[in-house]
């Protein structure tokens, strides 16, 4: 019995161990946005994504046009007057991990990852601080959190009070990653 459990064992580490490449199309991001006068939410469930432990490469893009706040003509207007998706009509990320992590079934693991982000045609280096968990023979689950300053990437704040929103936005990414061939 002790043998069956240990030949299980190596065959799932070292089918995680010969293909490392795992990939979402339907990953979660959202923003959040606090100013004094008005806090709210914007998401997607359209985060694509790649990650290569191998190769140790990171690459995650978003169409920007699937972002909802939960309001219309304020999802109209971040898209055309300050996102300018007509014209930049994606955020992403590539880069790399600091260390890859050694995966254990169930244990999740800290990671970070340093790489460059371009939204609204400007991209910049940062650090995105996260966790891997390895949730199944053939899946990983991302959890990762970043800030984005609206400034540092030319996108104009709002004028009218009652588009308030925030300079500083906070960004966090959740995703199931499953193995590919």
């Amino acid at each position: 019995m002790m043998r069956l459990i240990l030949f299980s064992a190596f065959i799932l580490w070292t089918s995680l161990a010969s293909a490392q490449k795992f990939m979402t199309e339907e990953g979660k991001a959202v923003f959040l946005s606090e100013a004094p006068l008005s806090s709210f939410e914007g998401e997607s469930d359209y985060l694509a994504g790649l990650i290569d432990l191998e190769q140790n490469l990171l690459d995650f893009y978003l169409d920007l046009n699937t972002l909802e706040t939960g309001i219309g003509l304020r999802d109209r207007h971040m898209r055309e007057n300050y996102l300018e998706t007509e014209e930049f009509p994606f955020a992403e990320f590539t880069g790399k991990l600091d260390d890859v992590p050694s995966l254990e079934m169930n244990q999740q693991m800290p990671v970070k990852a340093i790489g460059k982000f371009k939204i609204h045609g400007v991209e910049r280096e940062i650090e995105v601080n996260g966790f891997l968990t390895w949730v199944s023979e053939d899946e990983i689950n991302l959890e990762a959190s970043f800030e984005v300053l609206l400034s540092d990437y030319e996108i104009p704040l709002p004028k009218l009070v009652f588009y308030e929103l925030a300079e500083n936005q906070k960004v966090t990414l959740t995703a199931n990653l499953k193995k590919t061939q």
